[in-house]
């Protein structure tokens, strides 16, 4: 097994491969503006840190969001166009699950019911409940910190959401935010259970930050 991770779904452009063990090569930075232009630089250093070529991989693993609608299309169709030409399978994986999953190795680690809390912009964030880092209990859904203070208060939180609303988040946890190593250890994880991944689709939740304007007026040519 080698696979390759990416995950566009936050400001993170993040990649890294994975031998069915351990991930033995990892690539993060953080611009939420560049995200396609920083992706294949960083697949490529990934392989050539691990001294392969892009034919040895064998599965693509990608992060579906939630997230904004420009920067989780890279990463998607990006996995997609690989899984294409290598003909290998694309696996979908909640970029919340990768947080959560990451919790587990930090030197605070969950032992508890927790939450996962991404910034989704428009003072709202991406979020979903987690009784353990594996183990996800709500749908991934997209709010004002303040309208679900109720429902997470007192558990701890993961994520940039959750460092930016510490009146709803008093006990933000990292994370901040997603690496493709732990996206990429948590689906061999699964994979080698036989469990079924989910498809590499994306979670959006709202609609795109692009419109067309209201009472848009069509000129055509006389």
């Amino acid at each position: 097994m080698l696979l390759l991770a990416l995950d566009t779904a936050t400001p993170a452009v993040t990649v890294a491969l994975h031998d069915g063990t351990s991930v033995i090569a990892s690539s993060s930075q953080v611009d939420a503006r560049r995200h396609g232009e920083l992706l294949l630089p960083a697949v490529d250093r990934v392989l050539a840190e691990a001294g392969l070529k892009l034919d040895a991989v064998t599965g693509i693993v990608v992060g579906v969001g939630p997230g904004p609608y420009t920067g989780l299309r890279v990463g998607l169709m990006t996995a997609d166009t690989f899984g294409l030409v290598l003909g290998v399978p694309v696996h979908g994986l909640c970029t919340l699950d990768g947080l959560a999953y990451a919790a587990d190795g930090t030197g605070a680690p969950m032992d508890g019911p927790f939450v996962v809390a991404t910034d989704a912009r428009r003072k709202e964030v991406y979020w979903a409940l987690y009784d353990d880092p594996r183990t996800r209990t709500s749908e991934p859904a997209v709010d004002r910190p303040a309208d679900i203070a109720g429902t997470v208060a007192g558990l701890p939180a993961v994520g940039a959401g959750a460092l930016l609303y510490p009146d709803t988040f008093p006990d933000a946890r990292a994370p901040e935010h997603v690496s493709a190593g732990a996206l990429a250890s948590l689906a061999a994880e699964k994979l080698a259970a036989g469990q079924e991944l989910e498809a590499p689709r994306p979670l959006y939740l709202r609609r795109p930050d692009a419109q067309v304007p209201k009472n848009y007026k069509v000129v055509t040519p006389k």
